[in-house]
C-alpha cells in the first residue's frame, strides 16, 4: 500500500520496494522508482538493522503480539544473563522461517495456511547476525538492536531468545532503522510526502536519491569513455588497475553512473546490471 501511494505521488510507471514489513512493524521502507527498479534486488539482499521489543515469559501463536497467547512462564532472569544469551546468537546459524510469513508453499503464502490451522515443513535457512545488543532491560521486556542478513525473521529470533532463557518470549515491537547504507533518519514519512505533493512535483523530486545510492556499499570503479561504451555493448574488459575481485559501481566522467559490474579473479570486468541509456 505504501509503495502504491508513493508511485501515484511520483506518477512513476515503474516502482518497487526493497523488503516488506510486517503489519506490526514500523520504520524504513526503501522505494525504487523508474530505472532504479533494475537494482532493487541488491537492496532486497542487503543487511538490515532493527530495534525490537521482546516480551519475556509469554509465547504466542504468531510469535508476536498479534497472536493468541499459548503459554506463560515466570521471568527470573538478570540483565547479564540476557546479554550472555544474546551473544550466542551472533554469527552464522540456521533459522526455520515461521509459519506466519510471506514465504510460499505450493503456491500459497505460509501465513494463509497458518490462519487455516495448517502446519507445513519449512526448510531451515542460513542467516547471519552481525550484531545483537541489549538496549534496555525492564522485565518482563527487553529491547534489542539487531543487525542481520537478508532472510532473518526477528520474531523467530525473539522466540529463540526466550527459549534459551527458559521462559519463552514473543516480539511486541519492531522498527527497521537501516537497510544497508540507507538509514531511517534520512527518510521521509508518508504524511510529509502527501503535504509536499500539494505543492507540485519539484519538491517531491528534490527528495529523490540517485540510483547509485542503492549500491553504495560497493566500491566505485571509474571507466574511460571507450571502456564505458564497450561495457554497455556487452564486452568484457581487463580492469586498468587490476582491481580486487567483486562487485563495483561503474561510473564514467561523461555519463556518471553506468550500472553494476563484477570483476573476476583474473581481473576481467563484466556488466551485471546497467542503466538503460542510448548514450
Amino acid at each position: 500500500q505504501a509503495l502504491q501511494r508513493v508511485r501515484r505521488l511520483y506518477r512513476a510507471r515503474k516502482a518497487g520496494h526493497c523488503g516488506s514489513l510486517d503489519p506490526l512493524a514500523t520504520g524504513l521502507l526503501p522505494v525504487c522508482l523508474g530505472q532504479a527498479t533494475r537494482f532493487s534486488s541488491y537492496l532486497l539482499g542487503a543487511s538490515k538493522t532493527y530495534l525490537a521489543g521482546c516480551r519475556l515469559g509469554r509465547t504466542t501463536t504468531t510469535g508476536d503480539a498479534e497472536g493468541e497467547i499459548v503459554d506463560e512462564s515466570p521471568v527470573a532472569v538478570e540483565a547479564d544473563q540476557v546479554a550472555r544469551v544474546l551473544s550466542r546468537f551472533v554469527g552464522s546459524s540456521e533459522q526455520v522461517p515461521p509459519m506466519y510469513s510471506a514465504l510460499k508453499h505450493e503456491g500459497r503464502r505460509l501465513y494463509e495456511l497458518a490462519r487455516e490451522g495448517r502446519q507445513v515443513e519449512r526448510e531451515a535457512r542460513r542467516i547471519e547476525i552481525h550484531r545483537l545488543e541489549l538496549l534496555a532491560f525492564e522485565p518482563p521486556r527487553i529491547e534489542i538492536e539487531v543487525h542481520c542478513s537478508k532472510g532473518t525473521y526477528i520474531r523467530t529470533l525473539a522466540e529463540d531468545i526466550g527459549s534459551a532463557l527458559g521462559c519463552g518470549a514473543h516480539l511486541d515491537a519492531l522498527r527497521r532503522i537501516a537497510v544497508d547504507t540507507l538509514v531511517l533518519e534520512d527518510s521521509v514519512d508518508m504524511a510529509r510526502l502527501d503535504q509536499l505533493a500539494e505543492g507540485g512535483t519539484e519538491a517531491l523530486d528534490a527528495l529523490l536519491l540517485p540510483t547509485s545510492a542503492a549500491l553504495a556499499r560497493y566500491p566505485e570503479l571509474e571507466l574511460e569513455a571507450d571502456s564505458a561504451r564497450d561495457i554497455r555493448h556487452g564486452k568484457r574488459l581487463q580492469t586498468p588497475r587490476r582491481e580486487a575481485p567483486g562487485m563495483y559501481r561503474l561510473v564514467s566522467f561523461e555519463s556518471g553512473f553506468i550500472g553494476l559490474g563484477e570483476v573476476s579473479e583474473d581481473g576481467e570486468l563484466k556488466a551485471k546490471r546497467l542503466m538503460n541509456t542510448a548514450r
